[in-house]
Parts: structure tokens; sequence; C-alpha cells
């Protein structure tokens, strides 16, 4: 008879450094690469001219109380803005009420304006949104948005700014009136330099 090696095999260890790996990732927070933003400001800057929550939450990656925040509520016309930069981010017409506490859009003033990384702070993983232009921290991604686009941007307010359609207005007659200045008192088509574009036009972002 052959003889039963009596000796216990004991099942694979995982390596250490893997296991610390993981458990930083889950509770520590984002897993995202290197990243040289197209714009960026010293944190002297930004500790002068930001609010101490529009710094916690845009740079450290905070976030504010629910249904506390500034935007939440709000119902004006216009564009919703990068706190920290001014990129454009999102139109009034996605805003909609999510019942969440916290400004939300299902979609964006246009494609890649805001980046989307992996998020594992908490012990769950969610997907972070942060502006393109700055790398500000904005707040989170979901799936549960209405239609057309199925997504729930789950913004802060204190990482958005807002410019009123007014304020686009304006900024479009103020160009238009310069342009009909600099050539000559008439654009082409012979309107006077005294007539600009009728407010209430929307900028194009």
């Amino acid at each position: 008879m052959h003889r039963e090696d009596s000796r216990r095999r004991d099942p694979p260890s995982i390596p250490y450094f893997t296991v610390r790996i993981f458990v930083l990732l889950l509770f520590t927070g984002t897993c995202r690469t290197k990243k040289t933003w197209p714009v960026s400001f010293s944190q002297e800057e930004l500790k002068q001219r930001l609010t101490p929550m529009q710094y916690h939450v845009t740079q450290e990656r905070g976030t504010e109380s629910a249904f506390r925040g500034e935007f939440t509520d709000h119902k004006e016309d216009g564009t919703y803005t990068c706190v920290v930069c001014g990129a454009p981010l999102f139109k009034s017409g996605t805003k909609f009420n999510s019942r969440s506490g916290w400004p939300s859009f299902f979609d964006l003033v246009k494609d890649g304006s805001v980046t989307l990384a992996d998020d594992f702070s908490h012990g769950i993983h969610r997907v972070e949104t942060t502006c393109s232009q700055c790398g500000a921290h904005l707040g989170h991604l979901f799936d549960d948005g209405p239609r057309p686009t199925g997504k729930r941007y789950c913004i802060n307010s204190a990482s958005l700014g807002f410019q009123g359609s007014e304020a686009d207005a304006v900024a479009t007659d103020t160009a238009a009136t310069t342009e009909d200045g600099a050539g000559g008192g008439a654009k082409a088509g012979g309107r006077p330099a005294s007539t600009v574009a009728p407010a209430g036009g929307k900028k194009e972002l």
C-alpha cells in the first residue's frame, strides 16, 4: 500500500504588498493617474479667493451638507461654471430635482468638460467628477438620472459658479458693439455701429 503524504499543504498566500494596495484603494480614496491640468493655481491663491467650504470641496474632495448648498433649489436660466477656473460645466436646462439634496444635472454643457475617475473612498465604488480644466473636485456621477442620458451628475454647490442668461446676452452685445466700432462704424450689410444684437440671445459655449 502507498502511504499517504501526511504533510499538510498550506494554501498559497497573497503577498502583503497586494493586500496593502487593495486596502488603500478601498478606504483612502480615488484611484487615478497623475495628470497635468490645462489651468493651475497656487494653493495660496486658492485659499485667499475661495471660501473655506469651496476650498474643502474642490481641493480636498470634501462634500457639503445635503439641502444646504446655494444652488440646490436654484432655478435661474444660465450656465453653471467651475468656481475655481470659470469653465462652463452645465446648462440650467439640464438641471433637475433629484431629491438627493445636491444640485443634479443629466448632461454636460459639452463633451469633455468633466473628467471621470474611479473613487473607492468610504469602502464603496463611485465615479468622481472633476473639472477638466483645473482638476477641481465637483461631485460624483450616477446612472439613475432621467432620459435621455440616464445620468445624474450629483454636484456640490460649493464647486459651482453661475452665469445668468442676461449676463451672456450682455457679453454678446458688448462684443458686437466692439466689433462694429473696429469696423469703421458699420458691419458688412450696412448695419450701424449703434445697433447691437437683440437682448436675450444666448452665447454658444
